[in-house]
C-alpha cells in the first residue's frame, strides 16, 4: 500500500522548511579577496593571519575589505553567517599548518580553531599552527574594516598587526600575537593580545589593555575607567583622565605623567614605578616587588600615609604628619588627611615630592 500526502499536507510541509530557512540563516561562502559587508548591531570578524586596519565607516552596515596575499591565496574563501548572537565574517584557512612570511623565519605560533573558523573566547578547536617560513599553506588576508558609528565589533586574529583610528562605537580586539596601535576612539575599547606592544594615543571611553608579553604606552585617555595588565613590559602614560586607573605589571616599570584619577592602583612585580599626580585622590595604592617609587602630587594634596619600603628609604619634600617612622616603615597624613595612600615596595625608595 502507498500513502500520497494530500495538497494541503504538502503545502503545511513546505511552510515549515520556509521559515526554518528563516529562523536559521545559512552560512554564505565566497572567495576571499573582496567587499563584504556584514548587517547587524553586533558583530565579529575572525582572520588568522594578516594586517588589519579599522577605520570609521557610514551607512548601516560593517564594509569589510580583504585582499588575500600570499602562493595559496586562491584557496582562501569567506564565510558569513549569525553565530552566537553575532553576525560574523571568517576567513577559512583549509589547511593546519599556516605559512604567514610576515611573522619572521624562526616564528611559530599556534591557535585552536573551531569548525566553523571561529577562535578565542576560550572555548576548544583543532590545533592551527600559523609560522614564518617552511611547509604548509603560503596565504593570508589583509583587511580594511570600516565600523559606523553606534556598533558593536569584535576582531579576532591570529597573527599580525591591527591599526585603529576615529572609530566611534564598542571595539574588542582579540589576537594571539600582534601588535595594536589606536588613535582618536570614541567608546569602550578592549585589547587583549598574546604578544605584542600596544599604543593608544587620544581615546575617550573605558578602556580594557592586556597583553602577555609587550610594551603599553597610553596617551590622551578620558572615561571612567582605564585598565593595563602587562605580563613583561614597560608601561608608560601621559594625560591620563579617569576616574579609576588600575595597572599591573608582572616585570617592567611604570611610568606615568599628568595623571587625573580619583583611584589609582599601580602593581609591578619587578621595576620601578614614577607617577605624577595633578590632583588629590580617593585612594592611592603603589605595590612593587623591587623598584623605586617616584610620586609628584600637587600642593593641596591630603591623604592618609601608610608606607612601607623594605630596603632604600623614605623621603617627602613637604611637611608630614607622623605617627610612626623608621628607616623602612611610615604611617600618618599629609595635608587635610582625606583619602588613602598606601606605598609598599620590596626593595627600593619612596619619594613624595612637590610637582
Amino acid at each position: 500500500m502507498s500513502l500520497h500526502p494530500s495538497s494541503s499536507h504538502t503545502a503545511f510541509i513546505a511552510g515549515v522548511v520556509a521559515l526554518l530557512a528563516l529562523a536559521v540563516p545559512p552560512s554564505l561562502t565566497a572567495q576571499a579577496s573582496g567587499t563584504f559587508s556584514v548587517s547587524g548591531n553586533r558583530v565579529s570578524i575572525y582572520n588568522l593571519a594578516g594586517m588589519v586596519q579599522i577605520r570609521a565607516g557610514s551607512g548601516s552596515d560593517v564594509v569589510v575589505e580583504i585582499d588575500a596575499q600570499g602562493a595559496d591565496a586562491d584557496r582562501l574563501t569567506v564565510e558569513t553567517g549569525t553565530i552566537r548572537s553575532s553576525e560574523t565574517l571568517r576567513v577559512i584557512y583549509p589547511d593546519d599548518e599556516i605559512v604567514y612570511p610576515e611573522l619572521g623565519h624562526r616564528s611559530r605560533t599556534t591557535v585552536r580553531v573551531r569548525s566553523d573558523g571561529t577562535f578565542g573566547n576560550g572555548r576548544g578547536g583543532d590545533r592551527i599552527s600559523i609560522r614564518g617560513s617552511g611547509r604548509g599553506l603560503e596565504a593570508y588576508a589583509d583587511m580594511t574594516i570600516s565600523i559606523p558609528q553606534g556598533k558593536s565589533v569584535a576582531v579576532f586574529l591570529g597573527v599580525g598587526e591591527v591599526d585603529v583610528a576615529n572609530v566611534n562605537g564598542e571595539l574588542r580586539l582579540d589576537m594571539q600575537s600582534a601588535s595594536v596601535t589606536s588613535t582618536g576612539t570614541r567608546g569602550a575599547l578592549s585589547i587583549d593580545t598574546g604578544s605584542g606592544s600596544v599604543d593608544v594615543t587620544d581615546a575617550q571611553g573605558d578602556i580594557n589593555i592586556d597583553t602577555g608579553s609587550g610594551s603599553v604606552r597610553v596617551s590622551g585617555i578620558s572615561g571612567g575607567s582605564l585598565i593595563v595588565h602587562t605580563g613583561s613590559g614597560s608601561v608608560t602614560g601621559e594625560n591620563l583622565t579617569t576616574e579609576d586607573l588600575n595597572i599591573d605589571t608582572g616585570s617592567g616599570r611604570i611610568t606615568l605623567n599628568t595623571v587625573t584619577a580619583s583611584y589609582v592602583r599601580l602593581d609591578t612585580g619587578s621595576g620601578s614605578v614614577r607617577v605624577d599626580l595633578t590632583s588629590d585622590v580617593d585612594l592611592l595604592n603603589i605595590d612593587t616587588g623591587s623598584g623605586n617609587v617616584t610620586v609628584s602630587i600637587p600642593d593641596d594634596f591630603g591623604a592618609r600615609l601608610e608606607i612601607e619600603s623594605g630596603s632604600g628609604g623614605i623621603d617627602f619634600d613637604m611637611p608630614v604628619t607622623v605617627r610612626h617612622f623608621s628607616r623602612s616603615e611610615l604611617t600618618g597624613t599629609i595635608g587635610d588627611g582625606e583619602g588613602t595612600v598606601r606605598v609598599d615596595t620590596g626593595s627600593g625608595r619612596v619619594r613624595f615630592l612637590r610637582r
